[in-house]
């Protein structure tokens, strides 16, 4: 554990102290694109987050091939190999369209070269386990296929979820923490070395994420982008890989009944297509909305929209901070009830945990509709917006608030059949003082004095 702990560590450590460099880098290369329709954030902010996440993973697999432990990961296994492959080929691949802004098609094309690439180093599904029928092992083309669909969906699963700031790289720690904390089971507990290659992944994975966060928070000075976003997913998917199609569920003994009955009692997290989405259900179940929504309209799968599950958060009146941790609470009960289920499956306590804490984040999903307000003894000690108005104050804010909303001082009907108008005025990109636009100056605040929000 100790091993693991100081991979991680270095790997955070790296990660973090690159940023910065990074962001200046991104600044000079303009690397800072202009506000676009679909974006929900006023001020460029550089991109290129990937760079330094990138070099956190290659510090981490440095420093756990001369650990004496870890060590053994790298002589008997060719998977670090495969995984640094894959991962230096889709991160060029971010580089190259944070810079440039390529094609939907190519960066596909692009994730699944990487996942062949992985596929040809030997870090590919080798069998199946199936409930109640046990292992079934597969062709080389249909391990090949199964693997490059797993790192794609994976891949674009995250790249969809980042759209505020601090959102993917929270998510995938999170799901990325409770995908070690079952592969370091497997491996320490039931002496599975083949676990191990992939406990190491989530370690990496937590450190890269830990490491970004403190400059991606709100507000962000710097974005991943998708050499960032996609390079986390691809880790992830490597490390369900590795655990889920080459282990044998055999190997834990967990029963001492047949291969059916363990492989029966293991399926929470052994079937290679419900582990991935099991630990990143939210940004899957974001994916396969996104798909539906854009082909119902007759429009591209991969045309960008503001339709997402975070821009529904900000929609309903959340603010960015309160819609980033509800993704992650949500995030954290799906990934660690489905941990919490793969080592008892029979307790019925972890069910009415599961559905307590669901209920508690339904709450929280609907705490925009209601509007608290404070008893009288207690308004002195509360934000004004939670004090009680009297009728005048009420009727002299009703008519200014709608006004401003609609862009009009006409009549409750005339309101109602106009638009909206949005009065935020964006930033363009290239103006000093700005989020990210220069590395010496202060940041500005914003004109309207609404918060800054990011969307990738």
């Amino acid at each position: 554990m100790r091993e693991y702990l100081l991979t991680l560590c270095i790997t955070a450590a790296v990660t973090y102290l690159l940023t910065g460099p990074v962001r200046k880098f991104a600044i000079v290369a303009g690397a800072m694109p202009a506000i676009r329709a679909r974006d929900v954030h006023r001020e460029p902010t550089p991109r290129l987050g990937g760079i330094a996440m990138f070099f956190g993973l290659c510090a981490g697999l440095l420093v756990a091939d001369h650990l004496t432990n870890l060590s053994e990961v790298f002589a008997n296994s060719n998977e670090p190999r495969a995984l640094l492959s894959g991962a230096a080929l889709i991160w060029l691949i971010g580089v190259l369209d944070d810079k440039f802004e390529i094609d939907a098609l190519i960066k596909l094309g692009g994730q699944m070269i990487a996942a062949g690439v992985m596929v040809m180093q030997g870090l590919t599904i080798l069998w199946l386990p199936i409930p109640g029928v046990g292992n079934v092992a597969l062709t080389q083309w249909q391990g090949t296929l199964l693997t490059v669909a797993l790192v794609v969906i994976t891949i674009n699963a995250v790249n969809f979820v980042d759209g505020l700031d601090g959102l993917a790289a929270g998510m995938v720690c999170i799901a990325s923490c409770a995908f070690f904390m079952y592969a370091y089971r497997i491996w320490y507990s039931y002496g599975i070395e083949a676990a191990a290659p992939a406990t190491l992944f989530a370690a990496i994975l937590m450190g890269m994420c830990l490491g970004f966060l403190p400059h991606n928070m709100h507000p962000a000075r710097i974005f991943m982008g998708d050499s960032g976003s996609m390079l986390i997913g691809l880790v992830l998917a490597a490390g369900a890989i590795s655990v889920t199609g080459q282990i044998d569920p055999d190997a834990m003994n967990l029963f001492s009944g047949s291969e059916r009955n363990t492989v029966h009692q293991t399926v929470p997290v052994y079937i290679p297509l419900l582990l991935p989405l099991t630990i990143i259900a939210i940004p899957a179940a974001d994916l396969v909305l996104a798909i539906v929504r854009r082909t119902w309209r007759g429009q591209s799968p991969f045309a960008a929209d503001r339709g997402h599950l975070h821009h529904r958060l900000l929609e309903i009146g959340h603010s960015h901070s309160r819609a980033v941790l509800i993704m992650y609470f949500w995030s954290a009960l799906i990934a660690f009830g489905a941990l919490a289920y793969s080592v008892n499956s029979a307790s019925m306590w972890i069910v009415l945990g599961v559905v307590a804490l669901s209920f508690v984040g339904l709450v929280l999903l609907l705490l925009p509709r209601f509007t608290p307000r404070a008893p009288r003894w207690a308004e002195a000690f509360v934000p004004p917006r939670y004090r009680r108005r009297t009728g005048q104050e009420a009727a002299a804010i009703a008519p200014a608030a709608s006004s401003a909303a609609y862009g009009t001082t006409g009549t409750d009907a005339d309101m109602d059949a106009q638009e909206p108008v949005d009065h935020r005025t964006p930033v363009a990109a290239g103006a000093s003082r700005v989020n990210g636009a220069t590395a010496l100056s202060a940041r500005a605040r914003l004109l309207d004095g609404r918060k800054a929000e990011t969307s990738r």
